[in-house]
């Protein structure tokens, strides 16, 4: 009787810690996911797969990321909970949930991990939320930071501009990331930052990079799903389109329309009789 071949191992998703290993290390593989179809496909390949409140603009047609709710995100959160294994699940707290008090940024963090059952959060602000990173990581509540251009503070900055520009303003960037870290984050997003600043506070802060339009020089990257497949009709000037989705989905959409105009579909094959 011939032995039975070894079980595969179980897929273990990764944790906090290993991505707060990769300082220096591994690139971090991110993109943001909210549909639990895509969230299995990419769950393959990403290290991190980010439930951003992005999902306001690509999946529910808001302007912009400010009139998403924390029902939202924890919804689309759980989806992608439930359609991944292997990585790490971050989910976005939305404007209004956090900035109040440390207690109220408690109190939305963990009705997001329970009901979702993601292993952190992120939250956007540098020195600012230092406080309130710090007493979320002391109660559990692991924290990605983010820093830089931050969307949800695009009224008070004027709008989507890029951080660092004018050279005076990079000891400030330098105080948040150094803040976050201290505070006890376990990675911080870096958006929209030009390459010298990225470099430079990437060298310095002892925790992860991600970048979003912060150059290659950062510990990882991420990308918005929708806009690194081509499914929109516009993306930043740091996005690359890795496909054409759109293209893709107009096309078989069109096709489809013809057949069932043409009453050639269904067929013979697709009727049950």
């Amino acid at each position: 009787m011939s032995a039975q071949p070894p079980a595969p191992a179980p897929i273990r998703r990764l944790t906090v810690p290993q991505i707060a290993a990769r300082k220096g290390a591994e690139p971090i593989v991110a993109l943001t996911a909210s549909h639990v179809q895509f969230a299995r496909i990419l769950d393959a390949h990403c290290d991190v797969l980010l439930v951003g409140d992005s999902l306001g603009m690509v999946s529910h047609g808001f302007e912009t990321t400010l009139p998403v709710s924390l029902e939202l995100m924890i919804a689309h959160g759980a989806a992608v909970v439930r359609g991944t294994a292997r990585a790490l699940v971050v989910v976005d707290m939305p404007f209004g949930s956090y900035e109040e008090s440390p207690q109220v940024a408690f109190r939305s963090a963990a009705r997001i991990m329970a009901e979702t059952g993601c292993q952190a959060v992120k939250l956007e602000g540098g020195a600012r939320m230092a406080e309130t990173i710090a007493f979320l990581t002391a109660r559990g509540i692991p924290v990605m930071a983010h820093i830089g251009l931050t969307p949800q503070s695009s009224n008070t900055m004027g709008g989507f501009k890029t951080q660092g520009r004018e050279a005076d303003s990079w000891p400030l960037h330098h105080a948040d990331a150094a803040a976050v870290a201290e505070a006890g984050a376990f990675s911080v997003v870096l958006e929209g930052m030009v390459e010298p600043l990225a470099a430079e506070v990437s060298a310095a802060c002892p925790i992860p990079t991600i970048g979003i339009g912060a150059s290659a020089a950062c510990d990882g990257q991420i990308l918005v799903m929708e806009d690194m497949l081509g499914l929109g009709d516009w993306a930043p000037k740091f996005v690359r389109k890795f496909a054409d989705l759109r293209g893709e989905v107009d096309r078989a959409a069109g096709a489809y329309a013809a057949e069932v105009r043409a009453r050639s579909f269904p067929a013979e094959d697709e009727t049950y009789r």
